[in-house]
C-alpha cells in the first residue's frame, strides 16, 4: 500500500467525529443553527490480518487510485449511516456557522425585488 497514507476505518470515522464535535462547539452561540441528520460514508477498503499479540482483522480506507490498482478480490466496498447524537443529551446534534450572518436577503428575488 505504498504511495499514499494509510488510514485505519475507524481513524476516517473518528475525524468525521471530531470534525462535527468541532462544528458543534464553534456554533455553540449562533443564532443560526443546523441540524445533523444522518451521515452516509462509503469506503472502499482492505481487509489485512494483523500479526503480533493482539492480532485481529483490521479495515484499511483505500483511496480510489490505489483502489483501481488492486483486484476487487482483495477490496471491499462498506457503506454505512451515523445518526449523531449528544452523548449527554441524547438529542440530536446541531452546528452554527461561526461567522455572523444576516436574514436580510431572504426572501428577495435575483431581480431586485
Amino acid at each position: 500500500m505504498s504511495g499514499f497514507e494509510e488510514i485505519e476505518l475507524s481513524a476516517a470515522v473518528r475525524a468525521i467525529r471530531e470534525q462535527l464535535t468541532l462544528a458543534a462547539q464553534e456554533g455553540e452561540n449562533s443564532p443560526i443553527r443546523f441540524g445533523v441528520g444522518p451521515i452516509q460514508m462509503e469506503f472502499a477498503v482492505e481487509l489485512r490480518r494483523e500479526a503480533g499479540a493482539k492480532g485481529g482483522v483490521k479495515a484499511w480506507v483505500v483511496s480510489a487510485e490505489a483502489e483501481a490498482k488492486r483486484s476487487q478480490g482483495t477490496t471491499h466496498r462498506v457503506s454505512f449511516t451515523l445518526t449523531p447524537t449528544d452523548a449527554a443529551t441524547g438529542r440530536d446534534i446541531e452546528i452554527g456557522d461561526h461567522r455572523p450572518a444576516g436574514v436580510s436577503r431572504f426572501g428577495r428575488s435575483g431581480d431586485g425585488n
